[in-house]
């Protein structure tokens, strides 16, 4: 498996439980023990394959960049390598019964690396901003009808909306807190002013180059951060990022499975992650607008039994994964192994089916070819053929990839999607406004469930409703998925990775010392 694949996806944070609130027996982060002394003299050195495209708070994107600006800016809340949200900037958070608004409680004694205190004015100018702001994040906010800063250390949260991915939205990008006195200046991009647990090192610095990360003392959760330097290197090719893990330039980094027992004998230390990403073949046109075979379930069913999800897990992963129905995240509360037994695959069932939908002979199809597809483009192509559907791939540039999905020209599409929380998910996938819901479809069961996920504040009551998103999604085959793609890590001796894909947020918060 080529792991420039895991750069190109969505490597968003992953599941946690739907918490109104942190509850009483949740200790605060900086409690909390990485397995690692906060006194370590040693540096985190990782690659990363790409330039960050800015560092002001309205345009931060996710993925393998946030390894800079995760540690550069404060959270409201903050993810656990177990996915659970604590607290963050925000030391404690409570919904209304309504939920629709949320009170946040702000940790006092935080100061950006300006010296400037951290207060809920702050908090205030950068929600307004960014919901404000044409960039990614913008539409995160939408659910959010006003900020209010009644004292120094309260932020009230109004939402138009009971929106149940807002919490995990608040540990990500949208809930960074930037200076106001700098985050709208030019320099915000190159330079920025956070009161997170490092600053960016100007001086050793070369955009597009390397990045380098200095601990900040003061830090509130330094325990948390047992690196006093890190630095980050762009390094663009594959080989070339292998190549540095092996000379010591980065001591730790995703690495082939190939390559694993290589770099085990090497005297790495290796951690498989069975899942950070899915394939999935999204079916998008359910209505059958564009295409309109689409439009009926036993054709949308078909596509899902033509799928020898096994073998191409081993063909085109090497193991280093595994197969799925279902979209969710397999260590989240809306995941269902109950769901992946399904659509077994069986070309004649899914021949019949088609027919049975009226398309004896199939159908043809155009497919955008995106850069992180090509890979698997011959298999899905001959899997569709064995059942009757004939496949065009449309190259589309790398920079149009975004745009060319959203645009309701392809009826479906392959996409492959970094793994994440189950609120995030449902609102992704099923939402009529999510942004894999590109032709925003919607039933009105469907609308009935995600309404209930949005209000539900009990965390147990909240699962089961996303088990039931879940259930209904797979049952009416509104999409595809293949396989999730693992990842395999390795690190050099005296450092750790924590993780165990429970979250996949880039943050230096996955990794520790060892004696």
């Amino acid at each position: 498996m080529d792991h420039r694949l895991l750069a190109l996806v969505t490597a968003r944070p992953c599941p946690q439980h739907h918490y109104p609130a942190p509850a009483p027996e949740h200790p605060p982060c900086d409690s909390q023990s990485t397995g690692a002394s906060s006194s370590s003299s040693t540096t985190l050195a990782i690659a990363i394959y790409g330039t960050p495209n800015s560092f002001d708070p309205t345009q931060l994107l996710e993925g393998q960049q946030t390894y800079i600006w995760d540690s550069v800016y404060d959270t409201l809340l903050i993810q656990d390598n177990k996915g659970e949200l604590r607290p963050g900037a925000a030391q404690s958070w409570h919904y209304s019964s309504d939920a629709r608004t949320l009170t946040l409680k702000l940790r006092t004694g935080m100061k950006f690396s300006s010296g400037t205190p951290v207060d809920a004015t702050a908090v205030k100018a950068t929600l307004e901003r960014i919901g404000a702001t044409p960039g990614p994040n913008q539409g995160v906010l939408a659910s959010v009808a006003s900020v209010e800063a009644p004292d120094a250390t309260t932020v009230v949260i109004k939402l138009k909306r009971p929106d149940g991915s807002l919490l995990t939205s608040l540990s990500t990008a949208a809930g960074v807190i930037g200076d106001p006195k700098t985050m709208t200046s030019k320099s915000a991009a190159l330079n920025p002013v956070g009161s997170g647990p490092y600053t960016l090192d100007k001086g050793a610095t070369v955009n597009g180059s390397v990045y380098v990360l200095k601990r900040r003392d003061d830090y509130w959760n330094k325990k948390a951060y047992p690196f006093p330097t890190v630095k980050i290197r762009v390094i663009s090719d594959q080989t070339a990022m292998t190549n540095a893990l092996k000379a010591g330039e980065t001591n730790t980094g995703t690495v082939d499975v190939s390559q694993v027992d290589s770099f085990k004998s090497a005297g790495f230390e290796t951690q498989h992650v069975q899942a950070t990403a899915v394939a999935t073949l999204v079916l998008a046109d359910r209505a059958g607008d564009v295409l309109k075979p689409l439009g009926d379930v036993r054709v949308r069913k078909a596509i899902n039994m033509a799928f020898d999800r096994a073998k191409m897990v081993k063909q085109l992963l090497r193991g280093s994964g595994g197969p799925t129905e279902q979209i969710f995240n397999p260590k989240g509360p809306g995941h269902d192994p109950a769901l992946d037994q399904t659509y077994s695959y069986d070309a004649s069932a899914a021949k019949k089916s088609l027919a049975d939908a009226g398309y004896p002979n199939g159908f043809s199809v155009t497919m955008p070819s995106l850069v992180f597809t090509k890979p698997f483009e011959p298999t899905f192509t001959q899997a569709l053929a064995d059942i009757g559907i004939k496949v065009k791939w449309q190259p589309v540039p790398p920079q149009q990839s975004v745009s060319a999905l959203a645009s309701k020209k392809y009826p479906m599409f392959l996409i492959v999607d970094g793994l994440n929380t189950t609120p995030i998910e449902a609102r992704n996938f099923y939402s009529p406004t999510g942004y894999r819901n590109v032709f925003n479809s919607s039933a009105p069961e469907l609308t009935k469930l995600l309404d209930q996920a949005n209000r539900e504040l009990d965390p147990a009551k909240a699962a089961d409703v996303y088990k039931e998103i879940n259930k209904f999604g797979v049952e009416n085959a509104w999409y595809g998925p293949v396989f999730y793609i693992g990842s395999d890590w390795a690190t050099k001796k005296g450092i750790t990775y924590l993780g165990d894909g429970s979250s996949t947020l880039a943050t230096i918060r996955q990794f520790g010392t060892a004696d």
